[in-house]
């Protein structure tokens, strides 16, 4: 009995080695802990600009509006976790100074999906905050970014997650936590 539980111990462990291991060249992978946060640096300089913002206002993502787009053509960092069935994830970007702004979003995928922006067809869903120039109901404006992701289902989802900036921005550092409620 001991030698099966931690032939599955190792098993899961590889599985979550591999996962990480799978995400495309640049983007970060956080591990999730369960009801634990995970925090992460991060610097805009090791980003790269994304000139094809129309992905976040296509109806498909509908991650931001045009009108927001300013907010995100700095240098965009990347970073990756896996929302498991039953989880709750909340995600947090601060810049390290603030005085300066800094612009998050994210998207879910499914478990065997892999698409990174400016080619994101479609997703399950898509989450941003950004600088606001006057408050916005039930938010009280900050230098911290927040999003949040729920799977109520029984399913494994990826979540891509973007750090950027303002326009003309390509330092910039921060960090990121990643808090798992389960």
């Amino acid at each position: 009995m001991k030698k099966i539980i931690m032939t599955v111990g190792f098993l899961l462990t590889l599985q979550v080695s591999m996962m990480a291991q799978n995400w495309p060249a640049g983007v970060t992978f956080v591990e999730s802990k369960a009801n634990d946060s995970v925090t992460v640096s991060g610097d805009l300089a090791t980003g790269k600009i994304i000139e094809d913002l129309s992905w976040a206002s296509s109806s498909s993502n509908a991650c931001f509006t045009g009108l927001q787009f300013n907010q995100y053509m700095g240098n965009h960092v990347f970073f990756a976790t896996i929302i498991k069935p039953g989880t709750v994830i909340k995600i947090y970007a601060t810049p390290d100074n603030t005085e300066e702004e800094i612009s998050l979003y994210g998207y879910m995928l499914g478990e065997k999906e892999i698409q990174m922006v400016p080619n994101l067809a479609q997703c399950i869903t898509c989450e941003a905050d950004y600088k606001r120039s006057r408050p916005m109901k039930g938010k009280t404006l900050s230098y911290v970014r927040e999003m949040e992701f729920r799977n109520p289902t029984k399913n494994t989802y990826n979540i891509i997650i973007g750090v950027s900036a303002p326009k003309g921005v390509t330092d910039r550092k921060f960090s990121l936590m990643v808090k798992t409620i389960s």
